[in-house]
């Protein structure tokens, strides 16, 4: 219910110009306690109005300090002194290592503090007894007006003056507004106490069940009862206990293409082609792989002057006349099923890359073992 006593006078406006003029107006009478309301933003409003900056920026800079301190006071008690984990050698306080829940806390403490200090201290929730509220001016203020207030509390208040001089300046529908009276409900009333038992009851009772029944409930218990084998544990679905399972003798992966003429080299020597071009990337890559796996035993230049000592037998030299002449293809059988004491390299080396290292053994014979077309033209 609304009383006798006067809150503000407020004013209409048909547009944003109006509104903008008339509230510079305003300032320039001198008048501190008004507002403006607008049915969406309107720009530059701030300036004429002469608003200093918020006060939000303490606020939030206030709680993040206290986030901050928090989060640091948090970690070193409990990794420092109540639980503390010595990691290769690092202080017990590594201030590196408690950086992300630091910015974590400080983040989460200035964004929930900015918010309730908006609501309780610049808003005063929980109370919602504005006297703008249900008056035709704030209803218009919402919809297709804009408006401004002057309010009684202000030192240059005359409740004519105000009136006059909103008729001055182009207000429109000008309203009286009129405070609301005060009405106090006691916190600790009946209902109150009621509602807050009720409350905790359902609460209580909606979190017991959720965490203590329905997730071990079908399907809510899928994240508890996987079908899966765990560790160094016994399976029950299969009759020798084994969770890891071989292969299924004789299957091969869908894109899996198996290497021919495995038992027939000299087959492989006739029928099976480089299919890389002979240029520079493909040496590089040849050579790498070389590296890796065939210079321990064949050295680096392919001259077989094992780095093994004597541990292991000397591989022949693949630059000799009969390694010369032999082909591509006969060479890849080699790389990929082995021969005598050389083991096979298809697990380790894949189809393209043992290609590359062919190109790259022929790099090495050819330098070795110049032609006359290598020194025709200044090669």
């Amino acid at each position: 219910m609304r009383t006798e006593k006067l809150f503000a006078i407020g004013g209409l406006f048909d547009n944003t110009n109006d509104l903008m003029a008339a509230t510079g107006k305003v300032t320039d009478k001198g008048y501190k306690l008004f507002d403006v309301n607008t049915p969406f933003p309107v720009h530059g409003l701030d300036h004429k109005m002469k608003l200093k900056p918020s006060p939000m920026g303490y606020f939030a800079l206030v709680f993040g300090i206290a986030g901050t301190i928090t989060a640091l006071a948090m970690m070193t008690f409990m990794m420092v002194y109540d639980y503390p984990i010595n990691i290769g050698g690092k202080p017990d306080f590594a201030l590196p290592a408690f950086i992300p829940v630091t910015f974590e806390l400080t983040v989460l403490f200035a964004a929930i503090g900015t918010v309730f200090a908006l609501l309780m201290v610049f808003f005063k929730f929980p109370d919602n007894a504005n006297p703008l509220h249900d008056t035709n001016y704030m209803q218009r203020c919402t919809s297709d007006r804009f408006g401004i207030h002057i309010i009684a509390k202000d030192k240059l208040f005359n409740e004519d003056e105000v009136y006059d001089f909103l008729l001055s300046i182009g207000a429109k529908n000008i309203e009286r507004i009129y405070q609301y009276e005060e009405e106090k409900i006691p916190i600790m009333s009946k209902q109150f106490i009621g509602f807050l038992v009720v409350s905790i009851i359902i609460i209580s009772g909606a979190s017991y069940f959720v965490f203590n029944k329905l997730m071990f409930m079908p399907p809510f218990n899928w994240m508890e009862d996987q079908q899966r084998v765990d560790v160094e544990s016994t399976s029950t679905f299969f009759e020798d206990g084994f969770g890891m399972r071989n292969k299924v003798e004789g299957t091969v992966l869908k894109s899996y293409m198996p290497d021919e003429y495995k038992t027939e080299p000299d087959s492989a020597g006739i029928y099976l082609e480089n299919p890389l071009e002979y240029n520079e990337k493909n040496i590089a890559l040849g050579k790498a792989k070389f590296l890796t796996y065939c210079s321990p035993c064949h050295d680096n230049f392919a001259k077989g002057n094992s780095r093994l000592g004597d541990q292991f037998p000397k591989p022949p030299t693949l630059h000799s006349k009969k390694l010369r002449e032999w082909t591509d293809g006969r060479i890849y059988h080699v790389i990929t099923f082995g021969q005598g004491v050389m083991p096979q390299y298809a697990s380790q080396v894949t189809k393209t890359e043992r290609w590359a290292i062919i190109q790259y053994i022929r790099t090495l014979q050819r330098a070795f073992n110049p032609g006359e077309e290598d020194f025709e033209d200044g090669k």
